[in-house]
């Protein structure tokens, strides 16, 4: 399937542009530079009651929670969402978008969680902060108008990564109990060796190989990390008795081999696992709602899958 017109239209905005690539710039400017662009598409809004900050205590400092509030009454289910950006960019407000669009279709919370960014804070930090915003979730549902019985986690691309290896160590030290993982074109393997998909779509596709080198440079503090199941998922000795799951990835991305391969990872070890290809997309095509118009439609697909497992009777 060629790529999507749309997308065509938009990497060519990119590149014409003139911006230096992220990976040639320190960790600040290329927020700054990254962050100032994409404020400027205005993407559009859904109505939720209301949308608040709340800080909780961390594992090394106060965490704040962005929380998405749906019209009606609650207990409501829970998205605990993790955004993207390469652990290095991006606040939950810059998601504010996507989570209206979640909360709003789904009926649901939307949890999101402002981790420490990275190179700042190499791993394990942003997964610390992500399981303990897990775990206050669980234990203080009720004074969020939440329920902790039906809780899922969301997110996407480094984001992606951080769902899957939360899941991974929720499980592995018996943490609350997850209905589902909602992996969006997630970061899943090392860059070495390189999937075939990582390098037919090295560069000119929204993130580049190189991009994503300077990621993981960013991330780890040392190379022999990369063989640490919580930092690169992918690697997993045993994925059986992880959450049902609900995986996207994009035909033009370098990242699509791997999310496929986490899919089938999941699948082999019985885990209820669905796996959705955009082929004409590119990497990050949810952060362009209202511009590529299949953005809206995976939105419908996820919140379609997440009202199943939310009203699913837990055991």
């Amino acid at each position: 399937m060629p790529l999507d017109p749309k997308a065509r239209n938009l990497l060519t905005a990119i590149a014409t542009a003139g911006d230096p690539p992220v990976q040639l710039l320190p960790a600040g400017k290329a927020r700054t530079l990254v962050e100032s662009r994409y404020g400027q598409l205005k993407l559009p809004l859904k109505k939720v009651n209301s949308v608040t900050n709340r800080a909780i205590t961390g594992p090394a400092r106060e965490l704040t929670l962005r929380i998405y509030t749906p019209e009606g009454n609650g207990p409501f289910p829970i998205l605990l969402f993790f955004h993207g950006g390469g652990w290095v960019l991006f606040r939950p407000e810059h998601y504010d978008s996507v989570c209206t669009h979640l909360c709003a279709g789904a009926g649901c919370l939307v949890v999101s969680v402002d981790y420490r960014l990275s190179p700042e804070t190499k791993f394990p930090g942003a997964l610390d902060d992500c399981t303990e915003a897990l775990l206050w979730i669980s234990g203080n549902a009720s004074t969020i108008s939440g329920d902790p019985s039906r809780i899922i986690l969301c997110g996407d691309s480094a984001g992606g990564n951080l769902v899957a290896a939360t899941a991974l160590r929720n499980r592995d030290e018996n943490g609350p109990l997850l209905l589902g993982q909602v992996l969006l074109y997630p970061v899943m393997a090392w860059y070495d060796p390189p999937t075939r998909s990582f390098l037919e779509f090295a560069d000119g596709y929204s993130v580049t190989r190189e991009a994503m080198i300077w990621f993981w440079d960013q991330y780890l503090e040392a190379k022999e990390q990369s063989s640490d199941p919580y930092a690169v998922p992918l690697i997993a000795a045993n994925t059986g008795g992880l959450p049902d799951a609900l995986i996207i990835v994009a035909g033009f991305d370098p990242l699509r081999d791997e999310g496929i391969m986490y899919a089938e990872k999941l699948k082999q070890a019985g885990v209820d696992t669905v796996l959705v290809n955009y082929e004409s997309m590119i990497h990050g095509f949810l952060s362009y709602l209202g511009i590529l118009d299949q953005g809206q439609t995976a939105i419908k697909q996820i919140c379609e899958w997440l009202d199943l497992k939310f009203r699913r009777p837990v055991n």
